[in-house]
């Protein structure tokens, strides 16, 4: 008897401000693709200054939606390796300019919280970078505050 590999949906938010910026988020969408699960909906590419810290160099940020037999442990490991993959270092413990930043916001309705990983990612509901591209693919329902993305956006 065949066994059916469950299928979840999983929400990456991912931005870029160093480097060709463009081709950044799209090489990440294409490793997403290829080694986590079928990319089926892409925001569009929105600008933005850098948050959190000071920067020079403007943000470009899009969230997607893929299809994917992975567990969220395993996601972070891929997203981590592709981020490595594309150039990203880590200087500091703190914000920084980036070739390519990959965050889950959501997994199903699936809440967890480990030191690790948190999903739905912790801070996604104070950013607007983050909320009106996931707008945009869909009105998502937070699991932890069953609040809609429509009625977090500032």
């Amino acid at each position: 008897m065949e066994q059916k590999l469950e299928v979840h949906t999983l929400v990456v938010a991912l931005g870029s401000n160093i480097g060709d910026k463009y081709e950044n988020i799209a090489d990440a969408i294409s490793l997403i693709d290829s080694n986590i699960g079928k990319v089926v909906k892409k925001s569009s590419i929105f600008k933005n200054p850098a948050q959190g810290f000071d920067s020079e160099n403007e943000f470009l940020n899009a969230c997607l939606i893929c299809k994917t037999s992975l567990n969220p442990f395993q996601i972070l490991d891929k997203l981590q390796k592709i981020e490595m993959q594309l150039g990203r270092t880590k200087t500091k413990n703190s914000y920084e300019d980036r070739v390519i930043d990959l965050d889950i916001i959501f997994f199903d309705m699936e809440v967890i919280y480990t030191e690790k990983l948190q999903i739905p990612h912790a801070k996604y509901q104070n950013r607007d970078f983050v909320l009106i591209p996931l707008l945009e693919l869909y009105d998502f329902q937070d699991p932890k505050t069953f609040l809609n993305i429509s009625q977090l956006i500032r």
